[in-house]
């Protein structure tokens, strides 16, 4: 019984982990598309 919670525990860890690292790479595309957009956004103003 042991064993199984070891495992149990241990595949949690892991998605949790992998969840952190999935919603971090959200975060960061969002935030790199973001600065895109602006950076695109201001160059078209300037060109008008």
């Amino acid at each position: 019984m042991i064993s199984f919670f070891n495992e149990f525990i241990s595949y949690l860890l892991l998605v949790i982990i992998m969840a952190a690292v999935a919603v971090c790479g959200v975060f960061t595309g969002k935030k790199l598309r973001d600065n895109k957009d602006a950076k695109a956004a201001a160059q078209t103003k300037a060109e008008e």
